[in-house]
């Protein structure tokens, strides 16, 4: 499949990692830091982007807004303020080594040969750039830094929500020179694929262990992928 095509761009949860990992590690660990970040960093020129991107009703009152991110984080609400909040909130796991993002065990071995063959590999994500950059920059892989091998980072602020076709649109006029009959979108979510196919990617679902079973009725389940080994 790599043959015919020059730009990968890949979703992260549920498909170059275990969907456990951003739900069972990830966000608790956000929450379990964010009252002492609030303590201490609230009146802070660094925290202040954080702080002033939030809705005015919470943005001046710390109580309120960490009752707030608590109830957006429980009802999996992908506000942009809040992924670049808990994107802040991770930076210090990754650096001190406690959170290492673990990537499915043919994931390394397909964006290096991506690489290796000229492929430009892109990730979109709802998860914050920064927070992007932070998971590929602490990985299970060897090297565990892959961000030299990736080339453009968008997530719902830079391109928009992923279950819409202007959105890969965007995502495409980055790239003008390339057809988007040549470009693969790869993500775990149905409703993304079929975005992307209509905005004239080509996309296939991924199913990993963990993840939601795919429609049955769905055209393009039997034509999922459980392993970037074949691509």
């Amino acid at each position: 499949m790599l043959a015919n095509v020059d730009v990968v761009l890949l979703d992260i949860e549920g498909t170059v990692c275990p969907i456990s990992f951003v739900r069972d590690v990830l966000f608790p660990y956000a929450l379990q830091a964010l009252s002492k970040v609030l303590d201490e960093q609230w009146d802070s020129s660094a925290f202040a982007p954080y702080r002033e991107a939030f809705p005015e009703e919470y943005r001046n009152d710390r109580v309120a807004l960490e009752a707030h991110v608590r109830d957006l984080v429980e009802r999996d609400v992908k506000a942009p303020y809040l992924k670049s909040l808990q994107g802040h909130l991770w930076r210090h796991g990754y650096e001190t080594g406690v959170l290492q993002a673990p990537l499915f065990d043919d994931v390394p071995s397909f964006i290096k040969l991506a690489h290796s063959l000229g492929k430009q590999i892109m990730i979109y994500s709802s998860g914050s750039v920064p927070a992007q950059k932070l998971f590929f920059g602490h990985t299970t892989a060897d090297p565990p830094n892959m961000i030299p091998l990736i080339t453009a980072w968008f997530d719902t602020v830079n391109a928009g929500p992923k279950t819409e076709a202007a959105s890969y649109t965007r995502i495409l006029s980055t790239v003008p020179a390339t057809k988007p009959s040549r470009w693969l979108f790869l993500s775990d979510n149905i409703k993304e694929v079929d975005a992307a196919r209509a905005a004239g990617l080509q996309s296939y679902p991924v199913v990993r262990p963990g993840n939601a079973p795919l429609p049955v009725d769905h055209p393009l389940t039997s034509s999922a992928l459980s392993s970037f080994v074949s691509t």
